[in-house]
Formats: structure tokens, C-alpha cells, sequence
């Protein structure tokens, strides 16, 4: 349960500063920012499990929190152009 919480609260921190970064207005509600930001971080940890060959999820660090907001500002422009 605890970890769920977990992944809904960071999902929510790399959501919003996906948003804030990107340019232009992005009009989302609080539950498409947190799976916004989950999938930033799906994104960003699939490309860099299969970038360097490791296992998915081996810790948090400080690039994977930039790469994850990168992934999510991915996703926001994927969903515009699409």
C-alpha cells in the first residue's frame, strides 16, 4: 500500500514539473498529471534499462527524477501531435 502512495505522490511531483517546464498551457486535471507523470517515469526507465542493457527500477537517483520529467514532456508532446 505504502508503495502505491509512493508512485501516485511521485507521479504527481514529475507530472507537475513536466507541466511547468513545457512550453505552453497544458490543460490536464490532477489524475491525468499523475499518469502523466507515471509514464514519464515508464518511459524514461525503459529507455535507460534498454540504453545500458540493466534491469528495470534499480534505485532513485537524481538523473533518473530529470529523465523521467524528460520522458514526461515526451509524452505531453506525443500527445499534442498525435
Amino acid at each position: 500500500m505504502l508503495n502505491l502512495i509512493s508512485i501516485v505522490f511521485t507521479g504527481l511531483v514529475v507530472g507537475v514539473l513536466a507541466r511547468f517546464l513545457y512550453p505552453g498551457a497544458v490543460d490536464l486535471g490532477l489524475l491525468k498529471t499523475i499518469l502523466l507523470g507515471v509514464g514519464g517515469a515508464l518511459v524514461a526507465g525503459l529507455f535507460a534499462s534498454w540504453r545500458s542493457g540493466g534491469t528495470f527500477g534499480e534505485g532513485v537517483n537524481r538523473a533518473g527524477c530529470l529523465a523521467s520529467v524528460i520522458g514526461a514532456m515526451v509524452l505531453i508532446f506525443l500527445g499534442r501531435s498525435l
